[in-house]
C-alpha cells in the first residue's frame, strides 16, 4: 500500500512540473520577434476639472510608425472623447472638433497641448481630480486601439524648470 501512496504522490508531482502539451508554447516561440507598437504614447495628462464642469481637457504626445490618424477614442470617465483644434480666426481663439480626425506622420512627435490640438473629455461622470489616473483609450485610421493611464495634474509653469538649481 505504502509502494502505491508513494507511486501516486511521484506521478502527481511531475504531472504539477510538466504542463500539458496544448498549453506548452510551440517550439521557436521564445525567440519570435515582437513588433513594435503601430502607435506609442508618452506624456498622457488631463487638467483638474472644477465640481460642475461637464468637460476636461487632456494632452498626449503620440508618434506613429506609419502615416495614421487619431480618429477619437473613449474613456469611462466620459461620454465621449473628441479630438479637438485651437486656432485664431479674426483674432479670436476658437476651438473646434477635427472630424476627420488628427493626422499622425510616420516616426514624427505630434504633441496635444494646452492652447493647441487637445483632447476633450464631454459629460464628465465626475470631476478630474488632482493626484488620480484616467484611462484613455485611443482609436486610430489603422494601428490598433492602444490605452493609456492620464495623471490629472496642473501644466507646468512656464518658466519655472528649477532643475539647474
Amino acid at each position: 500500500m505504502k509502494t502505491k501512496l508513494a507511486l501516486a504522490a511521484i506521478a502527481v508531482s511531475l504531472a504539477a512540473c510538466n504542463p500539458p502539451e496544448q498549453a506548452k508554447a510551440p517550439a521557436g516561440d521564445a525567440a519570435a520577434p515582437v513588433a513594435a507598437a503601430a502607435v506609442t504614447a508618452t506624456d498622457a495628462w488631463c487638467r483638474p476639472s472644477p465640481n460642475g464642469v461637464n468637460a476636461g481637457g487632456c494632452y498626449v504626445t503620440l508618434t506613429a510608425a506609419t502615416d495614421d490618424r487619431l480618429t477619437g477614442g473613449s474613456t469611462p470617465r466620459a461620454g465621449s472623447l473628441q479630438v479637438h483644434e485651437m486656432k485664431t480666426e479674426n483674432g479670436m481663439m476658437k476651438m473646434a472638433e477635427l472630424t476627420a480626425g488628427l493626422p499622425l506622420p510616420a516616426g514624427q512627435a505630434v504633441a496635444l497641448a494646452p492652447g493647441g490640438n487637445h483632447l476633450m473629455l464631454i459629460e464628465l461622470t465626475a470631476p478630474l481630480v488632482a493626484g488620480e489616473t484616467v484611462p484613455l483609450t485611443f482609436q486610430f485610421a489603422s494601428a490598433p486601439a492602444i490605452t493609456v493611464q492620464a495623471e490629472v495634474r496642473q501644466p507646468a509653469m512656464a518658466g519655472m524648470d528649477h532643475s539647474a538649481h
